[in-house]
């Protein structure tokens, strides 16, 4: 896996995760199910967690949601999942907090918003029992600041003293500025108050993927936090998983970034889990992280006109991500297999040759005949309308063989997802 020099942070511990430092960058998401419906939001949750997600926000915005958080982490506990809750709060938390007691208890972690929290003196007093509510609980606390919900009164005066310097900044800089400074000011309130510094997580989240990169460079070089990367609003489809990948990347490149959220706008009626899904694979492809086998599939060409290799790697790799719920505790190091799929002679055998396990299937005008290559060696050949089923099922028996109890990488080159102490 990479060894990209990480940035050097205090550890913070959720439960059984720590984040920070040299600690495995942690994929978090959040549900979109209204948290008054425990049943409903206890599901989605759960559903999160099987797509990979280690740790899930919620919405706790009304003494509705609140009385039910509790409830929400007894029902995910039931079932065997010990994920991690994140509270987001807005506006409110602090009377949420006072009259759910429980609701401060059962979650693992506080988001707080200082631009949401409130104005001058009656804004201190709600952030404090916020914060002093964490310290008490031992809970942890992203202080996240927004691009869309910055403290007016912080970004007037700093505009203020912009305008009244020798050399003014443009006012886009002074905003940016502006960000960083409530984040950093917040958190040094939130110490004075009681809290930790190693129970605080920073984030400034903005939506452009320049403004992001510069903003995160910067409160990376001023403070020893955890940062939490991700666009605030990535936007739908491909373009936010694009923006994402392209913001994200830069700064995990450089060290910087402890968790990420992929804030992707779901299609109407499509699954929650494809930002979970894009957020490993964002560090996967980096090689930071191992999650699922990856399989290696040629894009086509006019050698290729069969639909048969695009459909063999769409089933593989729907197949492989499927099996991993019950592969992940059965077959340690099974994340980084590595699975080649493809189309013709041209890059076909070379491809899969280097994989794992790979087959070259036949393109316009070959002997119509897929090779199979496993650890670099040519061992079958198959041929006919079964080929999909037969190389499912020689995939299924490698995997049994090499990483089953006493399979030679059976936890080789692992990165354990979660660290504990």
């Amino acid at each position: 896996m990479n060894t990209l020099k990480r940035r050097k942070t205090h550890q913070v511990k959720i439960d059984h995760i720590i984040v920070g430092s040299d600690a495995p960058v942690i994929v978090q998401s959040m549900t979109n199910t209204d948290t008054a419906d425990a049943a409903a939001t206890a599901q989605q949750v759960k559903e999160l967690s099987d797509a990979g997600s280690e740790m899930v926000r919620i919405t706790v915005n009304s003494p509705e949601a609140a009385s039910k958080v509790a409830e929400i982490r007894q029902r995910l506990d039931d079932m065997g999942y010990h994920t991690p809750l994140i509270g987001d709060f807005h506006f409110n938390g602090e009377r949420l907090l006072a009259e759910f007691p429980d609701c401060g208890k059962a979650l693992s972690k506080y988001r707080i918003n200082p631009g949401n929290v409130g104005k001058g003196a009656k804004g201190d007093e709600k952030f404090a029992y916020m914060i002093r509510t964490a310290a008490e609980n031992d809970k942890a606390v992203r202080i996240g600041v927004n691009w869309g919900s910055l403290d007016q009164s912080l970004a007037k005066r700093m505009m203020d003293a912009n305008l009244a310097a020798t050399s003014p900044r443009p006012p886009e800089e002074v905003m940016k500025e502006a960000l960083i400074v409530s984040a950093l000011e917040s958190s040094e309130k939130a110490v004075n108050l009681g809290l930790p510094e190693d129970k605080i997580i920073l984030s400034c989240k903005v939506s452009s993927v320049q403004d992001l990169i510069q903003v995160y460079r910067d409160l990376g070089g001023r403070c020893k936090y955890p940062l939490h990367l991700g666009l605030t609003e990535a936007g739908m489809g491909s373009k936010g998983i694009v923006a994402s990948t392209a913001a994200l990347s830069v700064l995990l490149q450089e060290g910087i970034g402890d968790t990420i959220r992929i804030s992707l706008t779901p299609e109407p009626g499509s699954s929650r889990t494809q930002e979970v899904i894009v957020a490993q694979e964002i560090l996967q492809t980096m090689g930071l992280r191992s999650f699922t086998p990856m399989v290696t599939a040629c894009p086509g060409c006019g050698r290729t006109t069969s639909t048969v290799f695009q459909e063999l790697a769409q089933d593989i790799q729907n197949y492989l991500r499927n099996k991993m719920t019950v592969w992940r505790d059965l077959y340690p190091g099974v994340e980084s297999l590595n699975v080649a799929v493809m189309g013709c002679v041209v890059n076909g055998p070379g491809e899969s040759k280097l994989a794992d396990i790979g087959i070259s299937l036949p393109g316009t005008g070959e002997t119509p005949i897929a090779p199979v290559y496993i650890d670099g060696e040519r061992k079958v050949t198959l041929k006919g309308d079964n080929m999909a089923a037969e190389f499912l099922a020689i995939v299924e028996d490698y995997v049994k063989t090499n990483y089953g109890e006493g399979g030679s990488k059976r936890n080789q080159n692992r990165i354990i997802p979660i660290l504990t102490i």
